[in-house]
């Protein structure tokens, strides 16, 4: 378990400063962008469940109008789409509000690959992870999960894909190496073509669809 107790973290690490380094200059115009569209902090935090079912603080680049009710899934929120600003529903698409997340991961709060955090108030998903263990391990800026449906997933479904990733990081070594090499790696053909994105958050394709 070398990979997953040392080597992973110290990856993880490296990944996230080198990032910080390399988007600086984007992390700027991504700021101004936020407060001309609609005035006020850019960056906006929510309290998301750890390893172990903790509590910790993500980081994102606020998408959302200010009026918008906090910590509210935003498959909770009815009309959704009122909320997000014009600046946001790019970000949102291309997932460049999750870029200040580097920060949580250099912090030791996410690793750059793991299940995504759940909103401490989404207990459905977090009941259904324990179920494969998912809630025992570090959470990431991306998984497994996040290139096979991310939001047309639904819950269900994403915790048996969370089962599989803690079922391969159970394997250590080479194997769990190349598992997470094939998750960060996909992720860009993933954020390229926008695969998953659906405003409304988990299972809301399928809710559409009823």
């Amino acid at each position: 378990m070398i990979y997953t107790k040392f080597i992973k973290r110290i990856i993880d690490f490296a990944l996230a400063l080198i990032g910080i380094l390399v988007l600086s200059w984007l992390f700027i115009l991504i700021i101004v962008a936020v407060v001309i569209d609609d005035p006020g902090k850019p960056f906006f935090s929510q309290k998301r469940i750890a390893k172990g079912k903790k509590t910790f603080r993500i980081y994102k680049f606020r998408t959302m109008k200010r009026s918008t009710p906090h910590d509210v899934p935003t498959h909770l929120l009815k009309d959704p789409e009122q909320y997000i600003t014009r600046v946001g529903k790019f970000l949102r698409k291309t997932s460049l509000d999750e870029l200040p997340q580097l920060f949580n991961i250099l912090k030791g709060d996410i690793s750059v690959i793991g299940p995504r955090p759940a909103l401490w108030n989404q207990y459905d998903l977090i009941a259904e992870r324990d179920k494969y263990g998912a809630n025992d391990v570090k959470p990431g800026l991306t998984g497994w999960a996040q290139i096979n449906g991310r939001d047309t997933l639904e819950i269900p479904q994403k915790a048996k894909l969370d089962g599989e990733y803690v079922a391969s990081l159970k394997k250590g070594g080479v194997r769990a190496f190349l598992f997470d090499c094939r998750c960060f790696f996909a992720t860009f053909f993933s954020v390229l073509r926008s695969d998953g994105v659906v405003e409304g958050g988990t299972g809301a394709s399928e809710r559409k669809r009823k």
